[in-house]
């Protein structure tokens, strides 16, 4: 498995990679918002791959 070292990237790739860090918990939290008033199948599955998505910029994997 290759290992992704942020302070390896282009100074563009890892100015994006911040930019969607800050964003992952407002887009967690509309979501989850969002999945309680109105559950679909596809509101489900989009909620846990934005938490996984978070999970790993949290533990540093991206």
């Amino acid at each position: 498995m290759a290992q992704f070292y942020r302070y390896r990237l282009p100074p563009w790739l890892r100015q994006w990679i911040l930019v969607i860090e800050s964003w992952m918990i407002p887009i967690c939290v509309f979501q989850g918002i969002r999945t309680l008033l109105f559950p679909t199948t596809f509101d489900v599955i989009l909620l846990f791959l934005l938490l996984g998505l978070y999970i790993c910029f949290y533990l540093k994997w991206i």
